[in-house]
């Protein structure tokens, strides 16, 4: 019989909607049972790719011995924690604080009616293993805790609401006093905490961190710093060869378990592969490496294929949330081989070359009998190896490629969360006009502006932005990774094809920002809305976590929507949310390189190139620009008759195509040649 999840819109607590549980989804009817009987809460927070979350699952929550345990003491409530970052934040703090160390998930938090956190941990084993407690033995001890230590909670209460109010930063930073110190001594650790080897930061377990190698790659085109170059290329290149990037079928992993990127965490995240994609695109058009533009390819046609709504109806055109890390129970399965499986698929030239490049020659990497495909041998050294040129090995590897494909197809694949969160959506968005425009493949725009029509037209409503579309419901307050990461994509595509309905649509969000999200009297937008749901904590953030900071996304998208548009309230927006971050980017500089992306605009303003003039050749230009490193500038190419354009783009049309270059409102005078145009950019 199906628990109160049963009507949900998040396919992980679909997941849980016939434990015997007596789960309910967060909100006022499971906090007041909890305050009208006196029972403590048992919170769960979760995510469907988790593998952790199914293994506690199949232990305890399936369970009906520890699940009549779990009904008897507590009020439990599970959350999605992609569809309520909001409390996964909160309730993430409150572990950190209470255990003394970082959390993760499953997160198991128990809380006071109050919604006040008073234990928390974990994963939990149902029987006593690794060091730790069982589960039913802890929901004893808890109630016991609850029912016995009423005083000293209420002390731990006081205390940890105070820990939350010292933790937030308090701002303090004036226009005035801005430099680019902050932005070099964040450059500084990322050279010392770099992985000369292996590449990425620090040691296992290794994440991609796209934000910092994005800075990295800005520094070395704003002072041609060849070693920050080389951080953000090398950590490209050994992700791409490694097993974090999915050999077979494109698209990266969570993050490696190891510090080589050999094993990953199996799950694929869209919030992941969006930034990764627009780094991708970035590094090659400063690199020029094949490298890049083949696993942007293959990632872009990964997305489109498996991760986009092609059915129509509802859900056409956006974006789903991710791939699960396990199949059939097992975490990796879908991915990983024996060396007699490829062989009996394969020629044996082909498996000759692909046990060369694949690593199938050596030690069994994965759990000592299957291997998971990385690069271990070159291209060029399988082709000396083999005595056949690079175009022969390189055609046998394609071939052993597509026959491992279809036959991976054949297995049972790992779930697929197909909700739609507007967040993720957004920073795919961004990354698919980025490649498109750096690229010229007009598919991947199109993909991405598919993309935004759904968005704008599902789950935005009336001027406010909705969070999560699954199964034709579109509902839940947006926050303001939502309306940052959207505005920020809207920009995005603007530059890879302008359309000024999006460039109204890009005002009406920055907008709903200022007027719902704004700190007015301090500065900065915190991560909920005037007129959320009251929780115990309003955080407002400034450094990066999985997903790029909302307001350094939000400041670096408002100062350039500025220079659109010419409306100055965005760039003074901007500049608070800098001033009010500027205290905690110059004490903690590693952690806030999205806020040092939008200061290093502050300093040295964005750069507008408008082109103006006929088609085929104002497209011509707007590839030629597309596909030059330029993080500082934006290019607008405005066909003829599009309109209205606003004031600050809007240049005279001539037969032949023209740019001009414009700093702030200062534009030069127009450059009618395009090889003179790249010379001054």
């Amino acid at each position: 019989m199906s628990n109160r999840l049963a009507g949900e819109t998040s396919p992980y607590l679909q997941q849980h909607k016939d434990n015997p549980v007596d789960w309910y989804p967060w909100g006022e009817e499971a906090l007041a049972r909890a305050k009208n009987e006196d029972r403590p809460v048992l919170l769960s927070i979760g995510y469907s790719a988790c593998h952790w979350c199914h293994v506690m699952a199949h232990e305890s929550f399936e369970d009906p011995d520890v699940a009549a345990l779990m009904n008897r003491l507590f009020v439990n409530i599970k959350v999605d924690r992609e569809e309520r970052p909001d409390l996964d934040q909160i309730y993430q703090l409150a572990h950190q604080m209470l255990a003394q160390r970082p959390g993760g998930w499953p997160l198991t938090v128990f809380l006071t009616p109050d919604q006040l956190p008073f234990f928390a941990g974990t994963y939990f084993p149902k029987e006593p293993r690794y060091g730790m407690t069982s589960f039913p033995e802890l929901l004893g001890n808890v109630v016991s805790i609850y029912r016995e230590r009423q005083a000293e909670i209420g002390r731990q209460n006081e205390a940890l609401l105070e820990a939350f109010a010292r933790i937030e930063p308090k701002g303090g930073g004036q226009r005035a006093g801005f430099s680019a110190a902050p932005i070099e001594d964040a450059l500084a650790s990322s050279k010392s905490s770099f992985d000369p080897r292996y590449g990425g930061f620090g040691g296992a377990p290794k994440f991609p961190h796209p934000a910092e190698l994005q800075l990295c790659l800005r520094r070395y085109a704003a002072g041609g710093d060849g070693e920050a170059l080389h951080i953000a290329a090398h950590t490209l290149e050994q992700m791409a060869l490694g097993g974090i990037y999915d050999q077979l079928g494109g698209g990266f992993c969570r993050y490696s378990v190891d510090a080589e990127w050999m094993i990953p965490h199996f799950e694929k995240m869209l919030y992941d592969n969006g930034p990764l994609l627009a780094l991708l695109a970035d590094a090659w058009t400063a690199t020029r490496s094949p490298l890049y533009a083949r696993v942007a390819a293959q990632t872009a046609g990964w997305v489109m294929r498996e991760m986009q709504d092609q059915r129509g109806g509802d859900g056409a055109g956006g974006y789903y949330s991710s791939l699960d890390a396990d199949s059939e129970h097992e975490e990796g399965k879908f991915y990983v081989w024996t060396a007699g499986e490829v062989q009996a698929l394969l020629s044996a030239d082909e498996f000759a070359a692909a046990g060369l490049h694949w690593g199938l020659d050596g030690p069994a990497n994965f759990e000592g009998t299957h291997w998971h495909l990385r690069v271990t041998c070159p291209l060029a050294i399988v082709a000396q190896r083999l005595g056949h040129g690079e175009e022969r090995c390189a055609a046998l590897l394609e071939s052993a490629r597509s026959k491992l494909v279809a036959a991976r197809a054949g297995r049972v694949r790992p779930g697929r969360d197909e909700k739609i969160l507007t967040s993720w959506n957004a920073l795919m968005i961004s990354g698919m006009a980025r490649a498109g425009a750096a690229f010229g493949r007009t598919e991947w725009i199109e993909s991405a502006r598919r993309a935004l029509g759904f968005i704008r037209a599902t789950l935005w409503r009336d001027g406010r932005l909705l969070a999560t579309f699954k199964d034709g419901r579109a509902h839940l307050n947006a926050y303001l990774d939502d309306h940052a990461f959207l505005l920020a994509a809207a920009i995005e595509l603007l530059q890879a094809d302008f359309r000024p309905d999006i460039l109204e649509f890009a005002g009406q969000l920055a907008d709903a920002l200022l007027e719902h999200f704004e700190d007015r009297q301090n500065g900065a937008f915190y991560f909920t809305s005037h007129d959320h749901e009251r929780l115990i904590h309003r955080s407002k953030l400034g450094h990066d976590n999985a997903t790029p900071s909302g307001n350094g996304v939000a400041a670096l998208a408002l100062q350039r929507l500025s220079c659109l548009t010419g409306e100055p309230r965005y760039a003074q927006a901007a500049e608070r949310a800098l001033a009010f971050f500027y205290p905690a980017m110059s004490s903690q500089p590693g952690a806030h390189a999205s806020l040092l992306m939008a200061l290093e605009e502050n300093l040295a303003p964005t750069r507008t190139v408008i082109l103006r003039g006929a088609q085929p050749e104002l497209e011509r230009w707007r590839r030629a620009l597309g596909a030059r490193y330029l993080p500082a500038t934006m290019v607008v190419a405005i066909a003829p008759g599009v309109s209205p354009v606003p004031p600050a783009l809007a240049k005279p049309v001539t037969d032949r195509v023209q740019a001009w270059v414009c700093e702030g409102a200062t534009c030069r005078a127009p450059v009618p040649d395009l090889e003179v145009l790249l010379a001054e950019l």
